[in-house]
Order: structure tokens, then sequence, then C-alpha cells
């Protein structure tokens, strides 16, 4: 098994997956865990070339993403499971959905793009170019202010210290291709021409710029019956800032399953 991996809460509880954002690590999720392993089973791992799992053996996609939750799963020994996913995850479980909905229980998109119109499009694919070029630092400094609200940082130096961290522990070449999946995957997402069915719970920060709220209703509107919920005043890695406002909703969404 080449992912690194981590499970906890109750044996028998139902399986959820949490997949982190591009140039993060399976520990963004160290605060939100023990709310949800009250209930449920919870896995954490890190995508390929982050963290501790090294590069896929060829180049990787959406689908060669989705797949590496599978293997994941047949190694547990779980057939099915509700798949949370932050950033580039909300593609990659969206992507499994289509290409396997029997392994998927639920979905909970957050914080996810869609389409960005053109000229949004140009910019995160030229942001993906530089790192490509100059390496998963080039793009640091201006993501943290698209990232994080204004002063978080000021008082919160440890999440700053910790977002830098996991992109300097990324494999250098399997960041710039899981960024140019970030960037270019999420034209293969709009307008399936097959509706997805899974539940589905959509959420994203107010303010978030590059995954906006206007996104998550758009992703919402192609996925029948799903809801939607924008979370005042956070930007893209309100997740870290204020855990509580993201796994609260996602609690109560995935009690509410069957």
């Amino acid at each position: 098994m080449n992912t690194a991996f981590d499970v906890a809460g109750p044996v028998e509880g139902p399986v959820v997956v949490l997949i982190h954002g591009l140039g993060l690590s399976r520990q963004m999720w160290a605060d939100h865990i023990p709310l949800l392993a009250d209930q449920f089973r919870v896995v954490t791992y890190d995508l390929y070339g982050h963290g501790e799992t090294g590069r896929a053996a060829t180049p990787v996609d959406l689908s060669a993403f989705a797949h590496q939750i599978v293997d994941l799963l047949d190694h547990l020994g779980v057939p099915h499971a509700h798949i949370v996913g932050f950033s580039i995850g909300g593609m990659i479980n969206r992507r499994l959905a289509i290409d396997q909905p029997d392994r998927v229980a639920s979905l909970a998109i957050i914080n996810s793009p869609h389409d960005r119109g053109v000229e949004a499009q140009k910019a995160v694919e030229a942001r993906a170019r530089s790192v490509a070029g100059q390496g998963p630092m080039a793009t640091m400094d201006a993501a943290l202010l698209r990232w994080f609200t204004p002063g978080h940082l000021a008082e919160h130096p440890e999440h700053e210290a910790a977002v830098r961290r996991w992109r300097l522990e990324a494999d250098p070449g399997g960041y710039a291709e899981a960024a140019w999946v970030l960037a270019n995957g999420v034209r293969e997402l709009i307008d399936l021409p097959t509706a997805l069915t899974v539940p589905t719970l959509v959420m994203t920060g107010e303010n978030d710029s590059g995954s906006t709220p206007a996104m998550s209703h758009a992703i919402a509107a192609e996925i029948e019956g799903a809801e939607t919920v924008i979370v005042d005043g956070l930007q893209h890695l309100g997740i870290l800032e204020q855990p509580t406002r993201y796994i609260t909703p996602i609690h109560r969404f995935l009690s509410r399953l069957p």
C-alpha cells in the first residue's frame, strides 16, 4: 500500500474518508477528527506526492487520485464510504462518484472550485505553470493572503507555519502535477452528462475567491438534492481558522444519512 493513512473512531462505525487540499497533508484534519470520531470510523490519508505518500507511478489526473481512494478502501476492506473532500479533494470525490458510484455513500464538497470563467481559469493555470518551473513555494505568499482572513495569521502564526511545512513536505514534481490537476481538471466536472444522485453537502467560505459561493451553488445545482452551506466571513482555509463552523454541519449532514 503506497498511501500513508490513519484511522480513528469506532471499528463498527460508518466509514468517512477525509481528503486534504493541494499542498497540505492529512494533518490538516487534526482538529476535525475528534467530533467525527465519536460516531464514525474516520480515515485520513495523504494524496500522491504529499505528506508521507510518494508520487504515483504514472502521471496523475482526477481519476488517478480517485482510484487512490478505491485502493485505500480495498486495503481496509471497506465496500463504500462517505467521502469528504476539501478543495482539490472536492474535485477528487466528485470524480470518484462518477467513476465508481457504488463506492460512495455520500459526498461533502468543501471549498472546491467549479467553472471559473475564462480569465480566472487562465490565472489558475498560470500559477500551476509557475510552480512547475519555480517550485512549490513560488506562490505561497500570495496564497496565504487568499486563504486566511486579514489579521488571522498574526494571531495564529502556527497556522502559517503548518501550511508552509506541509507544502515543503510535498514532492516538488508531485505537487506540480497535482497543481495542474487542480487547475485544469475542473473542466471535466462541469455540465456532467449524467447527474449525480448521491446525497451531497456543498460548502464554502463567503469570501473564498477561488471556490466562491456561486461555484458551490452551481455544483449543488448539478447534483440531485444537494444542499449548500456558505460560511460567513471566511476564506479558503476557514476550515483551519474555525474548524467547528465546518465540521459541525458536516457531522450533522452525515448523521442524518441512513
